[in-house]
């Protein structure tokens, strides 16, 4: 997924994951004052559908949205292109930083290692 998502798209999209399948009225009951107008969400629905976020259900006379790339799916496609564009495609490279910046200490580096072994058993 090469596809990145605006301020507004990832607001929207985290109402979707939050939530899940919604009718553009129901998207706009949750998001926070001040509301966008109704065509403005339909129309950021309408860039998510074509960028492959969402995908839309007939029902009756309208469209219900329904999520097509999952959260997780969209963070593991962002982390991948900031390692592949700033750490020349290193996780560990990434990893060495945030131990060099002091934003993960030994033990928690401990705790990663024996969650990656675990999880190959």
């Amino acid at each position: 997924m090469k596809q990145k998502l605006t301020a507004r798209e990832e607001m929207l999209m985290n109402i979707f994951w939050e939530h899940g399948s919604l009718f553009i009225r129901d998207v706009v009951s949750y998001i926070p004052d001040p509301k966008p107008h109704y065509n403005t969400v339909a129309t950021l629905i309408k860039f998510l559908e074509e960028k492959g976020f969402l995908e839309r259900e007939p029902m009756a006379n309208s469209y219900r949205y329904k999520v097509k790339t999952t959260e997780r799916q969209y963070r593991g496609s962002t982390v991948s292109d900031v390692v592949a564009r700033y750490y020349d495609n290193s996780y560990l490279s990434l990893v060495s930083q945030f131990v060099e910046d002091e934003k993960m200490d030994l033990q928690e580096l401990k705790d990663l290692i024996a969650q990656i072994e675990n999880n190959k058993k």
